[in-house]
């Protein structure tokens, strides 16, 4: 499967740099941020937006963004925003059961390994993800009861930047890379 355009003959020198190391970071050939050089400002802003992804914050480790990330990957159904986020789950303490939760497969409640915190995140992740959006007010009363302003602002900004990768990458016709290949998703 190939993307709808290839990507341009001659990528800018100052944009070679930024594709060498999301490629490193990557460890795999990456189609999207090639094709974005066909326009150079956005393969910019977009390279500056995944450059400051939130990794860690307070309260909000890896894990509980890592929750956030692959919610919004599936609720998008976007297979290589899935395949992305996917790699290695396991290695940020996501287990199969929590994965086929996150896949629509059982209900959130169900998983006994999910906080409150993290059922609230994965939920506005969800809510962050639909169109239109619509937030109930007793939900937004729930989140504001467990998370600070400043987490709720890296909640938002976590799975609103995975929704601007889906529509880019499935807009542009870009193929998974196979992360999911070498550790393929429990059924």
């Amino acid at each position: 499967m190939e993307a709808f355009i290839a990507p341009p003959q001659r990528i800018p020198f100052y944009l070679r740099a930024g594709i060498w190391l999301a490629e490193k970071m990557a460890k795999r050939e990456l189609l999207p941020p090639k094709l974005l050089a066909w326009y150079p400002p956005v393969a910019f802003s977009s390279g500056v937006l995944e450059a400051l992804i939130a990794h860690h914050d307070g309260k909000l480790d890896e894990r509980m963004l890592q929750l956030v990330r692959l919610q919004a990957s599936f609720a998008v159904a976007c297979p290589f925003c899935i395949d992305m986020n996917s790699a290695e789950y396991a290695g940020h303490g996501i287990t199969p059961t929590e994965l086929a939760a996150l896949q629509g497969q059982t209900e959130l409640e169900t998983v006994v390994t999910f906080s409150m915190r993290e059922r609230l995140a994965l939920e506005y992740a969800r809510l962050i993800s639909r169109a239109p959006l619509a937030f109930p007010q007793a939900f937004i009363q729930a989140l504001k009861a467990n998370f600070t302003e400043r987490e709720m602002v890296i909640l938002a900004t976590t799975a609103a930047q995975v929704n601007y990768w889906a529509r880019l990458i499935q807009a542009l016709g870009v193929p998974p890379v196979g992360y999911t290949d070498q550790c393929p998703l429990p059924a």
